[in-house]
């Protein structure tokens, strides 16, 4: 069936909608779960899986399955596989940052092997929005699978810049949509709903297929006056409830914060009003290059008090050159300036935006702090406003970049009670909104970790919602939804795939333990030449240390691992044994013995046999 798109009728729903039998793949994992809560044990048979223990000699009613394939018990990496009739198409496309315990990984990839194996059904990859959480991946799925994107202008825009990056623009094929459009793939009709989050055109999803309507609200809060565009389309989340939603899947980001998300406006005054605290200053502010919003009001504020506007930071200039190009950021003429041009003016003149807002170690802020910065030297004439929240695990991190500005005279603003930030995820009371206007059926929370998917399914649940119509899933879990029935099914393939320099996939958790190793416990190598033909020792053995101990100052220990490793090789010439996987191993473990008695450390010990 052709993929199409087309403008939204004012109701939207399946109306006249083609319904065919659902039949059914993958087996159950013996949790059924209805909408009276009851459970009951599945089985398995050739014909899929239904979940009654009678034959069903009726025609059985159509169901959607999701995959989840990212984004669950973990911040980013978010995509989502709905199947239906068997079609099927990808939400989002997501990568994450590696955490402190991935040595030298540069991003972390979703596990795209399900995907690959059903490329042929799937009709299409829809993009909520333009963060690197949901596109970031997109490139390298596409060099191996040729899948239509749909997606917001700014959103495409943006994946577009990530293509010519890869030169995957010949082959890719990238289609522009808009709030309010609704995209036909396969027998799923694709409704896409404006919302309101840190960056433009980002929506939210209601999926129209034979089991029912499901609503995905993609990344959202509800800011009653944000920064551009309108507010949220609650009308339309609402319409949709009153329809019948068979299930809903919400942002739990800020599950666990009660209240409301605060207005994009309140940043907009405390700019206003710290602009003016700083009026014989340079003021450089620190944000995320993907929040097109809080940049536009940070040039708003530098035109109203005379400043000019320069940027640093790689993804910041992309950023900022997708978004003006498409209009998204209005920028009063001869406002922004290269930054190879700010030492022409005063230090009152000039407003600098970096990235580095979580103290990224490569990042531009990062670098100024440390006196690395080509370009920007930072001192007693700076201030400067971390314009974001630290994400958990960076406090450290962001913390020895404000300790370094300090230090070096500079007057730094990142207490939240300066409201120089506000999130774009809803708080409690947006999730209630949300709950109580869509009415679903079933629940799945979304996009966070444990603990904020736990809370938000506790949010549910005291909005009056059976807890056995709450599916909490991982990455990898599979839940079958129709009308009445929510089924889990087996997990499918799932998991994180590393990027380290050009290399994709060539690193994995075997790779980083050794690193972790050698950084933790540094490294001993032993090297001899040994005479091929009767295993004598023809030189050797040496020992090298790297990141263990100094050698000059542990001439004693090094000379207890030459003699350790010189028996064991003499030994096994005198036996005539010339294996020499089973002499590096007895070297191994001997040395490793030896060390960790007298330092009670276990470094990695590398043997290495020369045959001559």
């Amino acid at each position: 069936m052709a993929n199409s798109i087309k403008k939204a009728p004012a109701e939207g729903g399946n109306k006249g909608r083609r319904v065919i039998n659902s039949k059914n793949s993958g087996s159950a994992k013996g949790k059924h779960i209805n909408n009276k809560g009851a459970r009951k044990t599945g089985h398995t048979h050739r014909g899929g899986t239904r979940g009654s223990r009678t034959p069903n000699t009726h025609t059985e009613s159509p169901s959607i399955k999701i995959a989840f394939l990212g984004g669950l018990n973990e911040i980013g990496k978010n995509i989502t596989l709905f199947e239906c009739e068997g079609d099927m198409f990808i939400l989002d496309c997501g990568m994450a940052f590696p955490d402190g315990d991935m040595l030298g990984v540069d991003l972390v990839l979703p596990d795209f092997t399900y995907v690959k194996e059903n490329v042929d059904k799937i009709k299409g990859i829809v993009i909520t929005h333009g963060h690197e959480d949901h596109i970031g991946a997109l490139p390298y799925l596409l060099k191996d699978c040729n899948i239509p994107v749909y997606a917001t202008p700014l959103s495409k825009g943006l994946i577009e810049n990530k293509l010519k990056e890869h030169n995957l623009m010949s082959s890719a094929k990238i289609n522009e949509v808009r709030a309010g459009d609704e995209i036909k793939l396969g027998c799923m009709k694709i409704e896409l709903i404006h919302v309101n989050h840190s960056i433009p055109d980002s929506v939210g999803v209601a999926i129209h297929s034979p089991a029912g309507t499901l609503v995905h609200t993609g990344d959202f809060k509800i800011d009653f006056t944000p920064a551009t565009g309108k507010m949220i389309d609650l009308t339309r989340f609402a319409e949709l409830g009153k329809k019948g939603v068979l299930a809903l899947m919400a942002d739990s980001t800020n599950a666990e914060r009660p209240g409301y998300t605060k207005t994009e406006a309140k940043v907009q005054a405390s700019f206003e009003s710290l602009f003016i605290r700083a009026k014989n200053k340079r003021i450089i502010i620190a944000t995320f290059a993907s929040n097109v919003n809080r940049i536009q009001q940070i040039i708003n504020c530098a035109s109203a008090n005379g400043r000019k506007v320069a940027f640093s930071g790689r993804s910041m200039l992309n950023y900022m050159q997708v978004a003006t190009n498409l209009g998204y950021i209005d920028v009063p003429e001869n406002v922004i300036v290269d930054i190879d041009t700010i030492n022409e003016y005063t230090p009152e003149q000039i407003v600098l935006v970096t990235t580095g807002s979580q103290g990224e170690p490569m990042s531009a802020l990062s670098r100024m702090a440390y006196s690395e910065h080509r370009k920007v030297a930072v001192g007693n004439g700076d201030f400067i406003i971390i314009s974001a929240n630290p994400i958990p695990g960076n406090e450290k991190t962001v913390g020895n970049v404000i300790d370094e500005l300090l230090k070096r005279g500079c007057e730094v603003v990142y207490e939240s009670m300066y409201e120089v930030h506000v999130s774009g995820h809803a708080c409690q009371e947006e999730l209630k909104i949300i709950h109580s206007l869509v009415k679903p059926e079933f629940f799945i929370p979304v996009h966070g970790e444990q603990k904020h998917l736990k809370k938000h399914a506790e949010l549910a649940e005291s909005l009056g919602m059976s807890k056995n119509n709450i599916f909490m899933g991982d990455v990898g879990s599979v839940v079958e939804l129709k009308k009445g029935e929510m089924k889990e099914l087996e997990k499918v393939a799932s998991g994180m795939i590393f990027v380290d320099g050009l290399g994709v996939g060539d690193v994995g958790s075997i790779v980083l333990r050794d690193r972790k190793h050698l950084g933790q416990d540094g490294l001993i190598i032993i090297v001899a030449s040994l005479d091929i033909s009767d295993g004598y020792i023809l030189s050797g053995p040496d020992v090298v240390s790297r990141g263990f101990v100094y050698v000059r100052e542990s001439e004693e220990l090094i000379y207890e691992i030459r003699r350790i490793s010189l028996e064991i090789l003499q030994g096994f010439a005198m036996k005539n044994i010339h294996e020499w996987n089973l002499i590096k191993n007895k070297i191994k473990e001997d040395v490793a013995r030896h060390i960790f008695n007298k330092t009670r450390r276990s470094p990695m010990i590398l043997p290495i046999i020369m045959e001559v």
